[in-house]
Protein backbone atom coordinates (compact mmCIF):
# COMPACT_ATOMS: atom_id res chain seq x y z
CA UNK A 1 0.00 0.00 0.00
CA UNK A 2 1.09 3.21 -0.41
CA UNK A 3 -0.10 5.91 0.90
CA UNK A 4 -1.93 9.48 0.84
CA UNK A 5 0.05 10.65 3.57
CA UNK A 6 2.33 8.35 6.40
CA UNK A 7 1.79 9.98 9.67
CA UNK A 8 3.50 7.01 11.18
CA UNK A 9 6.74 7.72 9.75
CA UNK A 10 6.85 11.08 10.57
CA UNK A 11 6.03 10.58 14.20
CA UNK A 12 9.31 7.92 13.74
CA UNK A 13 11.68 10.63 12.28
CA UNK A 14 10.83 12.94 15.65
CA UNK A 15 9.46 10.97 18.43
CA UNK A 16 11.97 11.15 20.80
CA UNK A 17 11.76 14.82 20.63
CA UNK A 18 8.39 14.73 20.45
CA UNK A 19 7.46 12.69 23.60
CA UNK A 20 10.13 14.59 25.85
CA UNK A 21 8.26 17.51 25.14
CA UNK A 22 5.09 16.05 25.43
CA UNK A 23 6.32 14.41 28.76
CA UNK A 24 7.96 18.20 29.95
CA UNK A 25 4.02 19.47 29.47
CA UNK A 26 2.62 16.75 31.59
CA UNK A 27 5.30 17.75 34.54
CA UNK A 28 4.24 20.87 34.34
CA UNK A 29 0.81 20.19 34.62
CA UNK A 30 -0.02 23.26 32.96
CA UNK A 31 -2.28 22.60 30.00
CA UNK A 32 -4.06 25.13 28.55
CA UNK A 33 -2.64 28.98 27.53
CA UNK A 34 0.19 28.57 28.90
CA UNK A 35 4.12 28.84 28.21
CA UNK A 36 4.08 26.45 25.14
CA UNK A 37 1.06 28.26 23.15
CA UNK A 38 3.16 31.65 23.75
CA UNK A 39 6.21 29.88 22.91
CA UNK A 40 5.16 28.71 19.81
CA UNK A 41 3.02 32.23 18.93
CA UNK A 42 6.19 33.87 19.11
CA UNK A 43 8.26 31.13 16.74
CA UNK A 44 5.23 30.86 14.42
CA UNK A 45 5.49 35.01 14.45
CA UNK A 46 8.81 35.17 13.49
CA UNK A 47 8.50 31.77 10.84
CA UNK A 48 5.69 33.91 8.73
CA UNK A 49 7.36 37.12 9.44
CA UNK A 50 4.52 38.52 11.07
CA UNK A 51 3.72 40.62 14.26
CA UNK A 52 1.50 38.43 16.33
CA UNK A 53 -0.14 34.60 15.60
CA UNK A 54 -2.86 33.72 18.16
CA UNK A 55 -3.08 29.75 18.23
CA UNK A 56 -6.95 28.87 18.39
CA UNK A 57 -8.30 25.31 18.14
CA UNK A 58 -8.94 24.96 14.48
CA UNK A 59 -8.43 26.17 11.21
CA UNK A 60 -12.27 26.65 11.10
CA UNK A 61 -12.13 28.78 13.83
CA UNK A 62 -9.01 30.33 12.92
CA UNK A 63 -11.35 31.45 9.83
CA UNK A 64 -14.53 32.44 12.43
CA UNK A 65 -12.78 34.08 14.52
CA UNK A 66 -10.75 35.97 11.84
CA UNK A 67 -13.99 37.43 10.10
CA UNK A 68 -15.54 38.22 13.34
CA UNK A 69 -13.12 40.41 14.65
CA UNK A 70 -13.44 42.57 11.93
CA UNK A 71 -17.41 42.67 12.86
CA UNK A 72 -18.59 41.22 9.33
CA UNK A 73 -22.10 39.97 10.35
CA UNK A 74 -25.63 40.17 9.35
CA UNK A 75 -26.13 42.31 6.32
CA UNK A 76 -22.39 41.90 4.96
CA UNK A 77 -20.58 39.79 1.90
CA UNK A 78 -18.07 38.32 1.49
CA UNK A 79 -16.20 37.18 -1.66
CA UNK A 80 -14.56 33.52 -1.63
CA UNK A 81 -14.25 30.55 -3.83
CA UNK A 82 -16.65 27.45 -4.00
CA UNK A 83 -13.60 24.94 -5.05
CA UNK A 84 -11.96 24.68 -1.31
CA UNK A 85 -13.06 22.93 1.56
CA UNK A 86 -16.51 24.15 3.22
CA UNK A 87 -14.95 25.77 6.59
CA UNK A 88 -13.73 28.36 4.30
CA UNK A 89 -17.62 29.10 3.26
CA UNK A 90 -18.82 27.78 6.61
CA UNK A 91 -16.71 30.60 8.67
CA UNK A 92 -18.71 33.27 6.63
CA UNK A 93 -22.12 31.07 6.73
CA UNK A 94 -21.51 31.42 11.01
CA UNK A 95 -20.97 35.44 11.65
CA UNK A 96 -24.23 35.07 10.07
CA UNK A 97 -22.98 37.15 6.47
CA UNK A 98 -23.57 35.81 3.18
CA UNK A 99 -20.71 34.06 0.86
CA UNK A 100 -20.19 35.46 -2.91
CA UNK A 101 -18.51 33.15 -4.77
CA UNK A 102 -16.13 33.77 -7.82
CA UNK A 103 -14.45 30.40 -10.28
CA UNK A 104 -10.90 29.72 -10.13
CA UNK A 105 -8.26 30.22 -12.32
CA UNK A 106 -8.12 26.86 -14.40
CA UNK A 107 -3.82 26.20 -14.07
CA UNK A 108 -3.92 27.19 -10.40
CA UNK A 109 -7.37 26.08 -8.97
CA UNK A 110 -7.06 29.44 -6.94
CA UNK A 111 -9.28 32.14 -6.75
CA UNK A 112 -9.30 34.36 -10.30
CA UNK A 113 -8.46 37.96 -9.51
CA UNK A 114 -10.63 38.51 -12.56
CA UNK A 115 -13.98 38.04 -12.18
CA UNK A 116 -13.56 39.75 -8.39
CA UNK A 117 -14.53 43.50 -9.16
CA UNK A 118 -17.78 42.32 -10.74
CA UNK A 119 -19.06 40.97 -7.81
CA UNK A 120 -18.35 44.05 -4.86
CA UNK A 121 -21.29 45.33 -3.55
CA UNK A 122 -22.17 48.31 -1.33
CA UNK A 123 -22.55 45.45 0.80
CA UNK A 124 -18.83 43.86 0.12
CA UNK A 125 -16.51 43.93 3.44
CA UNK A 126 -14.07 41.29 2.58
CA UNK A 127 -12.57 39.03 0.52
CA UNK A 128 -11.62 35.34 1.46
CA UNK A 129 -8.88 33.88 -1.29
CA UNK A 130 -7.49 30.35 -0.90
CA UNK A 131 -4.26 29.56 -0.94
CA UNK A 132 -5.09 25.90 -2.63
CA UNK A 133 -3.11 22.73 -2.76
CA UNK A 134 -0.05 24.75 -1.54
CA UNK A 135 0.14 27.10 -4.18
CA UNK A 136 -0.37 30.95 -3.56
CA UNK A 137 -3.41 32.98 -5.27
CA UNK A 138 -2.13 35.34 -7.28
CA UNK A 139 -2.83 38.79 -4.51
CA UNK A 140 -1.54 41.74 -6.21
CA UNK A 141 -4.79 42.43 -8.25
CA UNK A 142 -6.78 41.66 -4.60
CA UNK A 143 -4.76 44.03 -2.76
CA UNK A 144 -5.43 46.73 -5.11
CA UNK A 145 -9.35 46.13 -4.98
CA UNK A 146 -8.85 45.94 -1.33
CA UNK A 147 -7.46 49.76 -1.64
CA UNK A 148 -9.96 51.34 -4.35
CA UNK A 149 -13.31 49.82 -2.48
CA UNK A 150 -11.69 50.05 1.42
CA UNK A 151 -12.27 46.04 1.83
CA UNK A 152 -10.90 43.62 4.30
CA UNK A 153 -8.32 40.66 2.92
CA UNK A 154 -8.44 37.40 5.03
CA UNK A 155 -6.23 34.68 4.03
CA UNK A 156 -7.26 31.17 3.90
CA UNK A 157 -3.28 29.38 4.22
CA UNK A 158 -4.79 26.13 5.57
CA UNK A 159 -2.74 24.04 2.67
CA UNK A 160 -0.47 26.81 2.32
CA UNK A 161 2.64 26.93 5.54
CA UNK A 162 5.68 28.30 4.10
CA UNK A 163 4.10 28.81 0.71
CA UNK A 164 5.36 32.54 -0.78
CA UNK A 165 3.94 34.96 -2.80
CA UNK A 166 6.67 37.32 -4.48
CA UNK A 167 8.49 36.55 -1.92
CA UNK A 168 6.49 36.57 1.13
CA UNK A 169 4.77 33.66 3.02
CA UNK A 170 1.39 33.51 2.34
CA UNK A 171 -0.73 35.03 5.56
CA UNK A 172 1.15 38.29 6.14
CA UNK A 173 -0.28 39.67 2.88
CA UNK A 174 -4.13 40.47 3.88
CA UNK A 175 -5.67 42.06 6.81
CA UNK A 176 -5.39 38.70 8.77
CA UNK A 177 -4.02 35.15 7.84
CA UNK A 178 -5.34 31.76 8.82
CA UNK A 179 -4.15 28.56 9.26
CA UNK A 180 -4.83 24.96 10.08
CA UNK A 181 -2.74 22.63 11.76
CA UNK A 182 -5.16 19.51 10.99
CA UNK A 183 -2.45 16.54 11.53
CA UNK A 184 -2.66 15.86 7.69
CA UNK A 185 -1.44 19.77 6.85
CA UNK A 186 2.32 20.71 5.86
CA UNK A 187 2.71 22.01 9.48
CA UNK A 188 0.12 19.53 11.58
CA UNK A 189 -0.79 19.08 15.30
CA UNK A 190 -1.58 15.62 16.37
CA UNK A 191 -4.90 16.35 17.05
CA UNK A 192 -7.03 19.91 15.88
CA UNK A 193 -5.39 23.45 16.45
CA UNK A 194 -5.10 26.55 13.96
CA UNK A 195 -3.61 29.84 13.99
CA UNK A 196 -4.87 33.45 12.86
CA UNK A 197 -1.80 35.67 12.03
CA UNK A 198 -1.75 39.47 11.86
CA UNK A 199 0.25 42.98 11.86
CA UNK A 200 -2.72 44.60 13.67
CA UNK A 201 -2.51 44.86 16.97
CA UNK A 202 -5.33 46.01 17.64
CA UNK A 203 -7.13 42.83 16.13
CA UNK A 204 -4.28 40.74 17.74
CA UNK A 205 -5.34 42.15 21.18
CA UNK A 206 -9.22 41.53 20.49
CA UNK A 207 -8.69 38.17 19.15
CA UNK A 208 -6.56 37.12 22.26
CA UNK A 209 -9.75 37.71 24.61
CA UNK A 210 -12.60 36.52 21.71
CA UNK A 211 -10.70 32.77 21.73
CA UNK A 212 -11.24 32.94 25.52
CA UNK A 213 -14.52 33.58 26.38
CA UNK A 214 -14.11 37.51 25.66
CA UNK A 215 -12.34 37.55 28.92
CA UNK A 216 -10.10 40.94 29.46
CA UNK A 217 -9.17 39.23 32.56
CA UNK A 218 -10.65 36.31 34.53
CA UNK A 219 -14.49 36.15 35.04
CA UNK A 220 -14.71 39.43 33.40
CA UNK A 221 -15.62 39.16 29.88
CA UNK A 222 -15.97 42.31 27.00
CA UNK A 223 -17.92 40.81 24.65
CA UNK A 224 -19.16 37.44 23.91
CA UNK A 225 -16.55 34.95 22.89
CA UNK A 226 -15.75 31.64 22.03
CA UNK A 227 -14.23 28.95 23.60
CA UNK A 228 -11.15 28.34 21.12
CA UNK A 229 -7.77 28.04 22.65
CA UNK A 230 -4.90 25.83 21.37
CA UNK A 231 -3.59 23.48 23.75
CA UNK A 232 -0.50 23.50 25.67
CA UNK A 233 0.67 19.28 23.99
CA UNK A 234 -0.10 20.38 20.53
CA UNK A 235 1.32 23.88 20.88
CA UNK A 236 4.80 21.70 22.04
CA UNK A 237 4.07 19.51 19.28
CA UNK A 238 3.87 22.06 16.65
CA UNK A 239 6.87 23.99 18.02
CA UNK A 240 8.83 20.92 17.32
CA UNK A 241 7.90 20.10 13.87
CA UNK A 242 8.07 23.67 12.64
CA UNK A 243 12.11 23.45 13.08
CA UNK A 244 11.32 20.50 10.48
CA UNK A 245 8.88 22.27 8.35
CA UNK A 246 11.37 24.16 5.54
CA UNK A 247 13.49 20.32 5.45
CA UNK A 248 9.76 18.62 5.39
CA UNK A 249 8.84 21.46 2.21
CA UNK A 250 11.79 20.39 0.18
CA UNK A 251 10.93 16.90 0.09
CA UNK A 252 7.49 17.44 -1.28
CA UNK A 253 9.01 19.52 -3.65
CA UNK A 254 11.23 17.20 -4.85
CA UNK A 255 8.77 14.58 -4.97
CA UNK A 256 6.45 16.80 -6.97
CA UNK A 257 9.20 17.27 -9.46
CA UNK A 258 9.56 13.87 -10.04
CA UNK A 259 6.34 13.38 -10.74
CA UNK A 260 6.39 15.99 -13.50
CA UNK A 261 9.32 14.82 -14.50
CA UNK A 262 8.08 11.02 -15.44
CA UNK A 263 4.18 12.09 -16.09
CA UNK A 264 4.87 15.28 -18.19
CA UNK A 265 5.03 12.77 -21.29
CA UNK A 266 1.13 11.91 -20.33
CA UNK A 267 -2.11 13.31 -21.82
CA UNK A 268 -2.66 14.83 -17.81
CA UNK A 269 -2.89 18.15 -16.73
CA UNK A 270 -0.21 18.63 -13.98
CA UNK A 271 0.05 20.86 -11.40
CA UNK A 272 1.98 24.15 -12.35
CA UNK A 273 4.23 26.85 -10.61
CA UNK A 274 3.13 30.36 -11.49
CA UNK A 275 6.74 32.95 -11.67
CA UNK A 276 4.95 34.58 -8.93
CA UNK A 277 4.63 31.75 -6.58
CA UNK A 278 6.95 29.11 -4.04
CA UNK A 279 4.17 26.00 -4.58
CA UNK A 280 4.80 23.78 -1.42
CA UNK A 281 2.73 20.84 -2.35
CA UNK A 282 0.29 20.12 0.57
CA UNK A 283 -1.54 18.18 -2.24
CA UNK A 284 -0.42 16.61 -6.09
CA UNK A 285 -3.20 17.57 -8.01
CA UNK A 286 -3.66 15.93 -11.58
CA UNK A 287 -6.46 16.11 -14.15
CA UNK A 288 -7.88 13.91 -16.37
CA UNK A 289 -11.02 12.85 -18.00
CA UNK A 290 -10.79 9.53 -17.11
CA UNK A 291 -10.41 10.27 -13.27
CA UNK A 292 -12.93 7.48 -12.01
CA UNK A 293 -11.11 4.55 -13.66
CA UNK A 294 -7.84 6.13 -13.10
CA UNK A 295 -8.70 6.39 -9.63
CA UNK A 296 -10.00 2.76 -9.42
CA UNK A 297 -7.07 1.43 -11.20
CA UNK A 298 -4.81 2.83 -8.62
CA UNK A 299 -6.86 1.49 -5.95
CA UNK A 300 -7.11 -1.90 -7.03
CA UNK A 301 -2.91 -1.75 -7.15
CA UNK A 302 -2.75 -0.66 -3.65
CA UNK A 303 -2.17 3.20 -4.42
CA UNK A 304 -4.40 5.41 -2.18
CA UNK A 305 -5.66 8.61 -3.76
CA UNK A 306 -8.03 10.94 -2.93
CA UNK A 307 -10.71 13.95 -4.82
CA UNK A 308 -10.15 17.02 -3.26
CA UNK A 309 -13.38 18.42 -4.11
CA UNK A 310 -15.79 16.00 -5.46
CA UNK A 311 -18.69 18.29 -5.06
CA UNK A 312 -18.19 22.03 -4.81
CA UNK A 313 -19.56 24.47 -1.91
CA UNK A 314 -22.07 26.15 -3.42
CA UNK A 315 -23.36 22.96 -4.33
CA UNK A 316 -23.56 21.44 -1.34
CA UNK A 317 -27.24 20.82 0.34
CA UNK A 318 -25.94 22.82 3.27
CA UNK A 319 -25.86 25.80 0.83
CA UNK A 320 -29.17 25.56 -0.98
CA UNK A 321 -30.38 28.25 1.13
CA UNK A 322 -28.77 30.40 -1.11
CA UNK A 323 -30.39 29.63 -4.29
CA UNK A 324 -27.72 30.33 -6.63
CA UNK A 325 -28.83 30.56 -9.84
CA UNK A 326 -25.64 30.31 -12.08
CA UNK A 327 -22.62 28.14 -12.71
CA UNK A 328 -19.13 28.09 -11.76
CA UNK A 329 -17.81 26.79 -15.18
CA UNK A 330 -13.81 26.41 -14.36
CA UNK A 331 -15.08 24.71 -10.83
CA UNK A 332 -17.54 22.39 -12.08
CA UNK A 333 -15.56 20.79 -14.65
CA UNK A 334 -12.26 20.34 -13.03
CA UNK A 335 -14.54 18.84 -9.99
CA UNK A 336 -15.02 15.77 -12.39
CA UNK A 337 -11.31 15.89 -13.54
CA UNK A 338 -8.93 16.08 -10.32
CA UNK A 339 -7.40 13.61 -8.60
CA UNK A 340 -4.91 13.76 -6.06
CA UNK A 341 -1.70 11.47 -5.65
CA UNK A 342 0.40 10.55 -2.75
CA UNK A 343 2.56 13.12 -1.49
CA UNK A 344 4.45 13.82 1.53
CA UNK A 345 7.98 14.20 2.74
CA UNK A 346 8.43 10.41 3.51
CA UNK A 347 7.36 9.23 0.18
CA UNK A 348 10.66 7.78 -1.30
CA UNK A 349 12.11 7.76 -4.94
CA UNK A 350 10.43 4.57 -5.72
CA UNK A 351 7.14 5.23 -4.68
CA UNK A 352 6.82 8.17 -6.81
CA UNK A 353 7.98 5.95 -10.06
CA UNK A 354 5.55 3.34 -9.14
CA UNK A 355 2.63 5.19 -8.90
CA UNK A 356 3.16 7.24 -11.83
CA UNK A 357 4.24 4.36 -14.25
CA UNK A 358 0.93 2.40 -12.83
CA UNK A 359 -0.46 5.74 -13.86
CA UNK A 360 0.69 5.78 -17.44
CA UNK A 361 0.32 1.95 -17.66
CA UNK A 362 -3.31 2.15 -16.94
CA UNK A 363 -3.76 5.35 -19.49
CA UNK A 364 -2.11 3.92 -22.54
Amino acid sequence: MIPMINLKKEYAEISTEINQNIQRVLNNGFFVLGEEVKKFEEDFSDYINTKYSIGVNSGSDALFLALRSLEIGKGDEVITVSHTFTSTVDAISRNCAKPIFVDIDPNTYCMDPSQVEEKITDKTKAILPVHLYGHPVNMDPICDLKEKYDLYIVEDAAQAHAAEYKGKKVGVIGDLGCFSFYPTKNLGAYGDGGAIVTSNEELNEKLLIMRDYGQSEKFYHDFVGVNSRLDEIQAAILKTKLEYLDEWTERRIKNAKLYNEILQSSDLVLPIEKDYAKHVYHLYVIRTENRDYLKNKLMKNGIQTQIHYPLPVYKQKAYSYLDIDFSLEVTDRICNEILSLPLHPWLVEEDVIQVSEMIINALS
